[in-house]
């Protein structure tokens, strides 16, 4: 004899896994009702609507969907949704000043020419102002072992590197 799952009982089961959080993004409270298992990646692009983390590899492995909560970096699609309630996330969308200047990383990404496609670029962003804040930038060989958790396919990483060794001189200041 075969169990048969009804839609109706599958619904249910789904209702059951869903959580009520509030995720401090940006600066902004989002409560939302997720699944359980919902990335902390997926929460912020589908059910906020920010974009900026990219979906690269969705396993830890290429730094495109790098966020900061509470001022460290995480690879967005590693953490749960429910994991970052109660932290301060940061997106590529909050990092610029209030009056819409660009952060001195992103001014230096541009005067570098660090980016060719630009679909890693958010996630190099975060993670290259995380390394200048952890004090990771102090030399070329740091900022290249401490960035080396983000990949660029185009192979920006000259204009990477440069960008970051500018704008920490621009950060410390």
């Amino acid at each position: 004899m075969t169990a048969m799952v009804t839609l109706s009982q599958a619904q249910s089961q789904r209702a059951v896994a869903r959580h009520g959080v509030t995720l401090t993004v940006n600066g902004a409270d989002h409560a939302l009702s997720i699944d359980a298992r919902t990335s902390l990646l997926d929460a912020l692009r589908e059910h906020i609507g920010l974009t900026g983390a990219k979906k690269g590899c969705d396993h830890g492995q290429c730094g495109a969907c790098t966020v900061h909560i509470d001022g460290r970096r995480v690879v967005s699609c590693l953490k749960l949704g429910v994991q970052a309630q109660g932290g301060e996330i940061t997106t590529i969308e909050g990092i610029g000043a209030a009056d819409g200047a660009l952060h001195p990383m992103q001014q230096a990404f541009i005067d570098h020419d660090a980016l060719q496609c630009g679909y890693c670029t958010p996630g190099q962003i975060m993670s290259a102002i995380a390394c200048v804040r952890e004090g990771h930038a102090s030399s070329l060989d740091d900022i290249r072992e401490y960035m080396s958790g983000n990949l660029c396919r185009c192979g920006a990483y000259v204009g990477i590197v440069a960008a970051i060794e500018d704008a920490a001189a621009r950060m410390k200041g």
